[in-house]
């Protein structure tokens, strides 16, 4: 089981119009429970009427500044995340567990390494972790960064990037890609066969890339790796971390009367329950005291 600790909110900044970054104060003596690698997560709790709500957010800070940082973006009717967006406050106390995940970039002084990274949306924030780690700590490395999103305006961190490019510029290099807004400084469009064959065909085509990171929705994940795949890079290279799935419809049966039984499988351990077929999964999961991050 994940043991939470009580943190406070240190700093609720707005980074986008529906995106804020939080920053946890973390007391001295569990500093080392909070220490990190890049790419890793941290799992929120808070209760709603009476009712625990558990949610993962990625550390975008490096762990260089001794900051616990994280990125929560605003979805539709998402209950934590619209608190955060629009109710949480400094000095405000939430229940947190220490960071785990195995999306991660571990650097070392002496490398001299070609990153290559194709993110979008709120995939943002564990990548950007791992940029600032190759920066600050790999002095020989240089890191690719493909960033797809709406607009400018709605691109989470876009200042703070623009910032590392000019003070890292023979280390760093950022291509945007918007999907609703034309600019001459980005592709427009989504990361599709085209922007991620001209990356890699024709932008570094001169430049063997070590490791690959992927972070976002399934469908450009999907096809990033595979083109990989294609083009002889070997599966061990790709690194991916899956923000969203693609949304399929199906028709389902909608008669909510009755019980269900189900079979939750956590770090591969088996745990079957009768529930009722009108209540959430993750929380009856969660009344059972299975470790469920999300």
């Amino acid at each position: 089981m994940s043991v939470f600790y009580n943190l406070s909110v240190k700093e609720v900044k707005k980074e986008t119009k529906n995106a804020v970054s939080v920053v946890f104060e973390i007391p001295e003596k569990m500093q080392s429970e909070f220490n990190f690698i890049p790419g890793q997560y941290i799992t929120i709790q808070k209760e709603f009427e009476g009712k625990p709500y558990r949610r993962a957010y990625s550390i975008c800070s490096s762990p260089n500044v001794k900051e616990l940082r994280v990125a929560i973006k605003e979805v539709k009717k998402g209950i934590f995340s619209v608190y955060a967006n629009n109710k949480l406050q400094v000095g405000d106390t939430l229940e947190v567990a220490a960071p785990e995940g195995k999306f991660v970039l571990n650097t070392v002084a002496s490398n001299s390494k070609n990153y290559l990274s194709f993110v979008a949306g709120s995939g943002i924030t564990p990548v950007l972790s791992m940029i600032k780690s190759v920066l600050e700590n790999e002095k020989n490395s240089k890191f690719i960064l493909v960033y797809g999103s709406k607009s400018s305006d709605e691109t989470i961190f876009k200042k703070e990037i623009d910032n590392l490019v000019s003070k890292y510029k023979n280390q760093f290099e950022v291509h945007y890609v918007f999907s609703q807004k034309i600019s001459d400084k980005a592709y427009f469009g989504r990361i599709n066969l085209k922007v991620i064959n001209d990356i890699l065909k024709h932008k570094y085509n001169k430049i063997t890339f070590d490791d690959y990171f992927l972070c976002g929705p399934e469908e450009m994940i999907d096809l990033v790796k595979e083109t990989l795949l294609k083009k002889g890079v070997k599966k061990e290279m790709i690194h991916l971390e899956l923000f969203s799935s693609t949304s399929v419809k199906k028709e389902v049966n909608s008669d909510l009367s009755g019980n269900a039984t189900i079979t939750i499988v956590l770090d591969e351990e088996e745990t079957t329950i009768d529930m009722r077929r009108d209540e959430i999964i993750l929380n009856v999961a969660l009344a059972h005291d299975l470790d469920a991050p999300y």
